[in-house]
């Protein structure tokens, strides 16, 4: 959660990079090879997609790149929130950032200004994380379980501006 420079320059998207980026928002393909699939339909190698998909991850532009799943068919989830000092945002970023079943984390203008998403196999695992999260960093994660399902479609045609058409 570290807030990025303004000032850092940022290599431009390669066009095989904004094709990865606005075609496959969605219909990852669900095969044994999914990557080798996507490649076959850009008219690339595996590996050029894989790097491609690499840089934009260490660029920090995508966080993740796999199947999203509506909340509790498989498993259990819940939003989180947690009241954290200013000074130790990043420590308990750090922390909570470790789980594996933290899917994302952001920061908030709030008095609970850490908000994340808990994905786990089932209520005890993901009570059992909470816990832990408590112990770890001395703060009580409030845990905000869905109430009501709503589907909000996230992807979107994105614009590149005439100067990288």
């Amino acid at each position: 959660m570290q807030k990025e420079s303004s000032n850092t320059i940022k290599k431009p998207l390669s066009d095989l990079q904004k094709k990865l980026l606005n075609d496959f928002q969605h219909g990852l393909p669900l095969t044994p090879t999914p990557y080798l699939d996507i490649a076959k339909e850009l008219g690339v190698t595996e590996d050029e997609v894989l790097n491609a998909l690499t840089e934009l991850q260490e660029s920090k532009m995508v966080s993740r790149v796999g199947a999203v799943f509506r909340p509790n068919r498989i498993g259990v989830s819940t939003l989180a929130a947690m009241s954290v000092p200013s000074e130790r945002i990043n420590e308990v970023a750090a922390i909570v950032n470790a789980y594996p079943q933290v899917n994302h984390n952001y920061e908030r203008e709030h008095v609970f200004n850490m908000w994340f998403v808990i994905t786990a196999s089932d209520n005890d695992q993901l009570d059992s994380v909470l816990k832990d999260m408590e112990l770890k960093t001395g703060l009580s994660p409030m845990s905000l379980p869905m109430v009501e399902d709503y589907h909000i479609d996230l992807g979107f045609p994105l614009q590149w501006g005439e100067e990288s058409a």
